[in-house]
């Protein structure tokens, strides 16, 4: 069994949660300790931390002792759901041997649909989080929070640098869309953007996402990964100085987008990555965790796949095509359909539908073509 490879949570936090109120997160948190294992029937939410970094460039030793006492001594919201932490992967022999844990622990608990919230180590881990669908046997769709795009060099080992490369590259290729939020031009090279466009991915620049971040709530609601680089976040803000950011999201920018994702009924693990483990940092994403959390408990489960009773259609003419659009009369949330092409190498094998905002729908209606429906459908065909 994978959750074998996990160490419970040391005694210095235990007794730190005894001693907070009955209010505080740390009462309302199942712990795996040393004697024992949390029962795992009723869980909704599991905390793992891997502090494993050797594919990136920060310090081995981290320690997220920090991070559970800032979680742990907040307030939760109005939430039901019941939360484990499970404690740690500690780093193997290898980094190859940590990725193996990490994709065991999560392959576990996905298919319990449990979701998987990793607080790491370098983002390479990523991939680890990717590979652990292999036994669902499903497409999957990975939204990265992060200033690069994170393609290595052909020859180049595995490292936070480089893991999407290994995703597009590796077989089973069960990766069917990647999506960048927050990317910055001059840390990524032009080849590395025309790769973006030429294999149909999405990707936001930074200022695009701050001018308006609710262009990214569709993008988390058709994903089934989200991985979230500290990094991403300006140092100002985060308290990174050993790897100095003057630009990226600020601290409720980055929050919002946490809680965007966690409120996708789609999606299915989280991590947060590249933590230089700063006390400053700690509290970051204990912020960053709590909102995701948040989202979570405001779920809508409405994730269109099966009956469209509770939608209102909208038929769009549009040059040669009849665009169709559903909105939710729960939610007011919106999706457009990729229709199914026989002809074509079709991964999705039927008529799916995307999520879209509002304003893609304005566009239509003014016959502007949407590009993330231009971009799905040339997917469909490949």
């Amino acid at each position: 069994m994978g959750f074998d490879f996990l160490e419970p949570i040391n005694d210095h936090i235990l007794r730190r949660v005894k001693s907070l109120s009955s209010q505080q997160l740390g009462s309302k948190v199942v712990f795996h300790t040393r004697e024992e294992f949390p029962d795992l029937d009723k869980i909704k939410i599991a905390l793992i931390g891997v502090s494993e970094n050797r594919g990136g460039s920060a310090d081995n030793s981290g320690d997220l002792s920090d991070f559970r006492e800032e979680l742990y001594s907040m307030f939760p919201g109005n939430w039901d759901a019941v939360i484990a932490d499970l404690g740690d992967i500690l780093p193997g022999n290898s980094k190859e041997d940590t990725y193996f844990a990490l994709r065991k622990v999560a392959s576990d608990l996905i298919k319990r649909k449990i979701i998987p919230v990793i607080i790491g180590g370098s983002q390479d881990l990523t991939y680890s989080m990717y590979r652990a669908y292999d036994e669902l046997e499903q497409m999957v769709n990975l939204v990265a929070i992060d200033s690069k795009f994170d393609f290595g060099k052909e020859e180049e080992l595995m490292s936070a640098n480089s893991y999407l490369s290994q995703m597009i590259i590796d077989e089973p290729n069960n990766l069917f869309n990647f999506c960048n939020i927050g990317y910055q031009t001059y840390y990524n090279s032009q080849e590395e953007i025309d790769l973006i466009e030429k294999l149909f991915f999405d990707a936001y620049r930074l200022g695009e996402v701050s001018n308006n971040i609710a262009i990214a709530e569709p993008v988390f609601r058709d994903a089934d990964i989200v991985s979230l680089d500290l990094n991403a976040v300006k140092s100002a803000d985060s308290g990174n100085f050993v790897s100095f950011a003057p630009n990226g999201f600020n601290g409720k920018e980055i929050c919002a987008l946490a809680r965007y994702a966690g409120i996708s009924d789609k999606v299915s693990m989280f991590g947060v990555f590249n933590h230089h483990h700063s006390h400053q940092e700690a509290i970051l994403i204990t912020q960053i965790i709590w909102y995701f959390i948040e989202g979570f408990h405001y779920r809508s489960n409405e994730y269109p796949f099966g009956s469209r009773e509770n939608y209102i259609k909208y038929s769009v003419p549009i040059e040669e095509e009849t665009l169709v659009f559903y909105k939710s009369d729960k939610t007011d949330r919106w999706w457009i359909e990729i229709p199914f092409i026989t002809n074509g190498n079709n991964k999705l094998k039927r008529n799916t539908l995307l999520p879209c905002s509002y304003e893609e729908y304005l566009g239509a209606c003014n016959q502007e073509l949407p590009e993330r429906w231009w971009k799905a459908q040339r997917k469909n065909v490949l």
